[in-house]
């Protein structure tokens, strides 16, 4: 049962390899969610070089308004260390004072941060090093891009598709 929750297996198709009950799965992944939660509580806050962003997730647009105004949208900000862990979680709004909440709690100061433009960044030199990445201005150079969290987007949305994520 632990190989098919790694994949990604829902509890509802776990009936096809008969090893437990559905309500003996279902409290087996719920147990295993809750100890990988612990275990992310405990995790140290990142240092080094990170790439920070925020994406939107859900809500299938209907004829109305696009981007980050759009109903029923969750913003999410992430924060990827550059060997590749991830934190993500999600916001309630995507102004200056969500995100920087979320950069105090999970990251040390004197790191050196990779961001976009975007204007809730620009206080992030009182805590580290911190590089603007300009996205309109064609391939990145060198170490400064943030393709790291981007491509984590791309992934984690296609991956949440089939669960209506």
């Amino acid at each position: 049962m632990v190989q098919r929750f790694v994949w990604g297996v829902p509890v509802y198709r776990q009936r096809f390899a008969a090893v437990a009950s559905r309500p003996a799965t279902e409290r087996f992944y719920r147990l295993i969610r809750q100890a990988l939660a612990h275990a992310e509580q405990l995790r140290e806050p990142f240092e080094g070089s990170l790439e920070c962003d925020e994406s939107t997730f859900g809500g299938a647009r209907k004829g109305g308004k696009r981007g980050w105004g759009a109903a029923g949208k969750v913003m999410v900000f992430g924060i990827v260390k550059r060997n590749g862990l991830v934190k993500a979680q999600p916001i309630p709004a995507r102004d200056k004072a969500s995100v920087l909440r979320v950069i105090r709690a999970e990251s040390r100061e004197g790191s050196l941060y990779y961001t976009d433009e975007w204007q809730a960044y620009a206080t992030l030199r009182l805590r580290g090093d911190h590089v603007v990445i300009r996205k309109e201005k064609g391939r990145p150079v060198g170490r400064d891009h943030i393709n790291g969290i981007e491509g984590f987007w791309s992934y984690a949305k296609n991956w949440l598709y089939p669960y209506r994520g």
